[in-house]
């Protein structure tokens, strides 16, 4: 069971928007021959005009095309998967390869444009859109080709990891995604990447051998342990911060596509029982074992429930010795754990209609899962009848904390796991009483938690005194490959890490 099920927060295909040909010539016509100024704004915030000619020019190079406020297409193109973030741009870049992101990316710097950069729009700080800046929109930036001979998979920039494990498992194949198949390779890797066969494989990153960025200077570079290894260093958990990766290469491990998967839930009145289960087993469990511990309080007075999301990537017959501590908890009220499909598994938390409601998230690391912050969970996690309130742990130990706090940017090696509290509500509602709720509910979790995963950070969280605790002992770091690779903080829509 993966989180975003139960927050239904913007979780869904990513949305596609190719126009008939005519209708799209036919507003860049009306484009061409009026040349229409677009009011726009700098990373800074200062005002500016973009001209319509200059725009004119980056659309006739683009093998993409530039989308405007007054274009169809632009309304859909500037959405992101959570109707919370309804912001728009000054104008979109469409891009079909790395050529038409270099040529974005000049645009950008020229100018000095407020810059986002959309892969799957999943962004849960909304970094991925902006109001009167540029969008880099890499959605049609689509493609995955496995090599089941090197065991390696090379992914474009706007690819979704459905796409790579979908690809991969055709040679019972797998390297870590993350947990709902339309998510962004892009914004998920750079970050860290946890997923369902972390704690067997490791992060994201850590299987990650090589990129391909396009840097604030608009140059090509590539990236890897042997060729500019600081580069290759800081986008492995360092997320947008130094360009835009346009192909990632990841390393493939040979695992058998059906895993034993499913969900084991309990009333939420086990919640003690399960939680400290969980506390005493996750240290010493099988690497080959995921457990993702979630509460869910749905709404309209619906009993709530405590359950956990079961994978277990390793031989099926060593299955049930590996989830007997969770048998030992007694009869649940449903156990949906089965052999099934591995790419099936990862789609199963796979929303269809995203933009039906809002969402906010509050996260962060814990060190371990301590009864006092058991306590607290149990006797806080409290919901009312017109909200839908959640909780989530996704794991961290084996394989993940095997490598070495500096061995990339993302420097939580040592965490227990990602613990969030998020609420959603119908879209057309006011949401300012469920962001309230879940922010006092936070402050009593907040102290027992030690920084916070960069990929599920809310807006609050991006203070420069947050992002440089966050980072730990790889900030300065980071602060000087900023400085070489995106003096001006072009790419500054993230856990930004300022040049100076």
């Amino acid at each position: 069971m993966k989180r975003r099920t139960f927050l239904q927060s913007g979780i869904a295909a990513a949305v596609g928007a190719a126009l008939p040909v005519p209708s799209f010539a036919a507003s860049w016509r009306d484009v061409r021959r009026q040349e229409i100024d677009v009011p726009a704004v700098t990373g800074d915030g200062n005002q500016i005009v973009l001209s319509g000619r200059a725009i004119r020019e980056l659309n006739e190079r683009l093998r993409g095309r530039v989308l405007l406020a007054s274009q169809d297409g632009y309304d859909e193109a500037r959405r992101v998967l959570n109707p919370s973030f309804d912001k728009y741009p000054a104008l979109i870049a469409q891009v079909t390869g790395t050529a038409d992101v270099r040529l974005a990316v000049d645009f950008a710097r020229e100018r000095d444009l407020l810059l986002a950069v959309k892969c799957g729009g999943h962004s849960a700080s909304g970094k991925s859109t902006c109001d009167r800046g540029m969008m880099i929109d890499l959605s049609p930036f689509r493609n995955v080709r496995v090599d089941p001979v090197a065991r390696r998979a090379r992914v474009t920039g706007g690819s979704h990891l459905g796409q790579l494990d979908h690809e991969a498992a055709a040679f019972e194949l797998v390297t870590t995604m993350g947990t709902v198949s339309h998510t962004g390779v892009g914004g998920l890797v750079t970050g860290g990447g946890f997923g369902r066969v972390g704690r067997h494989f490791g992060l994201a990153i850590d299987n990650l051998t090589a990129v391909d960025i396009v840097t604030a200077d608009g140059q090509l570079r590539h990236a890897s342990a042997e060729q500019e290894p600081d580069l290759y260093w800081g986008v492995r958990g360092g997320g947008g911060n130094f360009g835009i990766v346009t192909s990632f290469e990841f390393r493939l491990y040979p695992m058998s596509r059906q895993v034993i998967g499913g969900n084991i839930i309990f009333p939420i009145g086990r919640a003690r029982d399960v939680l400290t289960m969980y506390a005493e087993y996750l240290p010493e469990a099988p690497d080959e074992l995921d457990l993702i511990p979630f509460m869910g309080l749905p709404p309209g007075g619906q009993p709530g429930v405590i359950g956990l999301g079961v994978c277990w990537s390793g031989p099926a017959g060593r299955a049930e010795a590996a989830l007997a501590p969770v048998r030992r908890l007694g009869t649940p009220i449903a156990d949906e754990v089965e052999a099934m499909d591995y790419v099936a598994l990862q789609r199963s938390g796979d929303i269809s209609d995203p933009r039906a409601n809002r969402n906010y998230l509050k996260s962060g690391f814990i060190p371990s899962l301590t009864p006092e912050l058991i306590d607290t969970l149990v006797r806080g996690f409290e919901g009312h009848p017109d909200r839908s309130t959640s909780m989530f742990i996704q794991p961290g130990g084996g394989a993940i904390g095997r490598v070495p706090n500096d061995a990339t940017a993302f420097s939580h090696r040592d965490a227990f796991g990602n613990m969030g509290v998020g609420v959603d509500w119908p879209a057309g509602d006011d949401g300012a009483a469920h962001v309230a709720w879940i922010r006092e509910f936070w402050t009593r979790i907040e102290p027992f938690t030690r920084g916070f995963y960069s990929n599920d950070g809310d807006p609050e969280m991006y203070t420069p005194g947050t992002v440089r605790s966050n980072y730990r002992g790889n900030y300065d770091r980071l602060v000087s490959i900023k400085r070489r690779y995106d003096p001006t903080n072009l790419f500054r829509l993230n856990a930004n890490v300022p040049p100076a």
